[in-house]
């Protein structure tokens, strides 16, 4: 009645390391929200704020904080126009949100890998 086989119980995670390491990540586009929104941005040149908002189903003031922290960190660019006398904020995906968003994903993919065992 001992532990169960090692391949039976999968991967052991605690040997992981370079990318695949839990806290190797950028742990600001790691949350939900602004994920899914640089996500958003990196298949779509552009997107309005109430395009993300109604892409994501995030609040007008839930996608204003998360887009303001994005901004500061400088990986989304913000433009505020009007169109015909109406506010309209487009976000695009800046090249340094690119290359985080790029690191994130491979780190993602090591992890995965990682836990199948590859």
């Amino acid at each position: 009645m001992g532990a169960e086989p090692r391949e039976q119980r999968g991967p052991d995670l605690r040997k992981l390391t370079g990318a695949a390491r839990p806290g190797g990540f950028d742990k600001l586009i790691h949350e939900q929200l602004r994920l899914g929104m640089v996500s958003a941005l990196a298949v779509n040149e552009v997107l309005t704020f109430t395009e993300l908002k109604d892409a994501l189903g995030a609040t007008d003031g839930n996608l204003s904080v998360h887009a303001r922290k994005l901004e500061d960190a400088g990986y989304v660019s913000c433009k505020k126009t009007f169109r015909d006398r109406t506010p309209c904020t487009e976000y695009r995906l800046t090249a340094r949100g690119r290359k985080v968003l790029a690191q994130y994903l491979d780190h993602m993919e090591a992890l995965i890998r990682a836990a199948r065992g590859e």
